[in-house]
């Protein structure tokens, strides 16, 4: 009979685990799929783009690219404009051309209808470790996805007031990838004699574009407008984000700084839930996902309003409105804010705005965070293999708390050693709880049992731990990033589960080093819990997975050298 029911649990073992290799396999060619689709779009789109050499533009023999309109609530408005009909008709009656700009790192869209950063390809991360010329794609509008950057002009004079403007350039295509470059766009259909050009700066290397109006007044009178910039996004998930319910949800959303927190985030429930705005000098406002985020800077010395709100067609909108730009008769005036859109270093990122950084969010552990990182790229540096890092970063973590681990092992062995005891007199005195406690208190004493001493160490290692935890989650460092053999990319799940059903059977094996619970129920549930854990680990990242193998093998050597070592001291 017990063969049977061996045989039995084999089998469904082996059957749940074909499932689950099948589902992975199912998952990940949903994901290929949509992404073939997705840059199959985008070759379209860019292959729609005039010959670099086309100097001129005209609107009726440019390519367009197909768009939703714009609504009239999609830019921030402070005078009455034109009704949504009108402002409907005004956008579909305008071509929507494009320029591109490419440097070593970036490729970005400009809709030349607004002047908006449409698409940014990030050249120095692939979507897919299995295409690495296929580049990761962070703003786009698309079928799959609308996340794009807006900036304009409203009040007065705003170009941006009665509709998007309408932008002219010299060229369709530009590089900067080995000197600085800048852009400029002239906006159509200004006031008499007032020039408003629109200037992106790329700089090589970086992912941060200058984004500025320059603004000439030869008109007799005097020119005013409201600058503002915004992150419109829809509520799809990041590319390549985990929807199956089982693996780990990374943030997504918008964040910003205030004068009363250094790190303030909302989601995009929040946004449609309850809008806000507040009012500061300099500050940031980012729309953030799983190692990357898009950020706008605006000048720190200069007082702007930030808000996030939900339009009507549900895009949810974060952004800012700067002080009313004026020029007066036979003058120039300028406007800039620093628009970045690539990955989470927290490095560049801190150097940008002050507590821009805290983007890559360690929790309220973040002051064990912030070390710990540091540690682990310090180490990687040396061995050039995040795997390797991880490993050797728990073992400096599991030797700083050797004392207390072996506080705490020291105390369930001698619980253990003493579990006959215990049950007997639980057995002698099962009718007077009462006598019970004075005789368990009576038998911790002279055996020399603090009942407290398995739970204060590991209470205080949590801390670390759970910093950690966050550490291997957050930094882009991590991500596709290789460990070895068939660990091709420590920020996905192992494909072949090797690393869960390892950490699931280290659980099991250091339960059997503990001393059972003295209620039969409770004992029974602790038998189930590694079983319970591996299944949530089968969808967690590689390096994590990694992390906690390592903790419960070193755990588990140490626990098993103590439980020996006191058996032959009472021996």
């Amino acid at each position: 009979m017990d063969i049977q029911r061996y045989l039995l649990i084999a089998a469904s073992a082996a059957l749940s685990f074909m499932l689950l290799s099948e589902w992975a396999t199912f998952k990940d060619q949903r994901v290929v799929n949509t992404q073939e689709e997705r840059f199959r779009l985008a070759d379209t789109f860019e292959r729609e783009v005039p010959a670099p050499q086309q100097s001129t533009v005209d609107a009726g023999d440019t390519p367009t690219v197909a768009d939703p309109t714009i609504e009239s609530d999609d830019v921030p408005t402070v005078l009455p404009s034109l009704s949504a009909q009108e402002n409907a008709a005004s956008s579909t009656a305008n071509a929507r051309n494009i320029v591109v700009i490419t440097s070593d790192v970036l490729e970005i869209v400009v809709d030349l209808q607004g002047g908006d950063i449409i698409e940014t390809g990030l050249l120095k991360f692939p979507e897919r470790i299995e295409d690495p010329d296929t580049p990761l794609v962070l703003l786009e509008q698309s079928a799959q996805r609308t996340y794009i950057m807006q900036s304009g002009l409203i009040g007065p004079d705003g170009t941006d007031t009665n509709g998007r403007a309408i932008y002219d350039v010299n060229e369709r295509s530009y590089s900067a990838t080995s000197a600085p470059k800048t852009i400029v766009l002239t906006a159509r259909d200004t006031a008499p004699n007032v020039t408003v050009e629109k200037h992106f700066t790329v700089t090589p290397s970086s992912y941060t574009i200058d984004v500025s109006y320059h603004i000439v007044n030869n008109s007799d009178a005097a020119w005013q407008s409201i600058p503002f910039a915004q992150l419109k996004r829809d509520n799809s998930p990041a590319p390549n984000a985990d929807t199956s319910g089982f693996g780990m949800q990374p943030f997504l959303g918008a964040a910003t700084t205030t004068p009363d927190s250094r790190y303030e985030k909302f989601t995009f429930s929040d946004i449609a839930d309850d809008p806000w705005k507040t009012q500061q000098a300099g500050g940031w406002i980012a729309m953030l996902q799983h190692y990357f985020t898009a950020a706008l800077v605006p000048n720190a010395d200069n007082t702007h309003t930030y808000s996030t709100r939900k339009t009507r067609d549900g895009f949810n909108i974060a952004g800012f409105t700067s002080e009313p730009l004026r020029v007066g008769p036979g003058q120039t005036n300028n406007w800039t804010t620093q628009f970045y859109a690539g990955p989470k270093d927290q490095y560049a990122l801190a150097e940008l705005a002050p507590h821009l950084e805290l983007v890559v969010d360690y929790g309220w552990l973040w002051w064990i965070g912030k070390p710990l990182f540091w540690l682990l790229t310090q180490i990687q540096s040396v061995v050039i293999n995040w795997g390797i890092a991880i490993i050797l970063l728990t073992v400096l973590i599991k030797s700083a708390f050797f004392k207390l681990s072996a506080a705490s092992y020291r105390s369930m062995a001698k619980m253990r050693k003493a579990q006959p005891k215990m049950l007997a007199i639980r057995e002698q005195y099962a009718t007077d709880k009462q006598k019970q406690s004075q005789a368990m208190m009576e038998l911790y004493k002279k055996e020399k049992i603090n009942p407290m001493g398995g739970c204060l160490p590991i209470l205080v290692q949590m801390r670390g731990f759970i910093a950690l935890y966050r550490v291997l989650m957050e930094p882009v460092e991590l991500r596709q990033a290789p460990f070895a053999l068939w660990i091709k990319d420590l920020a996905v799940m192992d494909p072949y589960f090797v690393l869960p059903l390892m950490m699931g059977a280290s659980m099991f094996f250091m339960q059997k080093l503990n001393p059972p619970p003295p209620d039969p129920m409770q004992a029974k549930l602790m038998q189930w819990l590694p079983v319970v854990f591996t299944f949530f680990f089968l969808w967690f990242p590689a390096g994590l997975v990694l992390y906690w193998v390592v903790n419960n093998l070193l755990s588990m050597a140490q626990q098993y050298y103590i439980t020996r070592q006191i058996e032959r001291e009472t021996s």
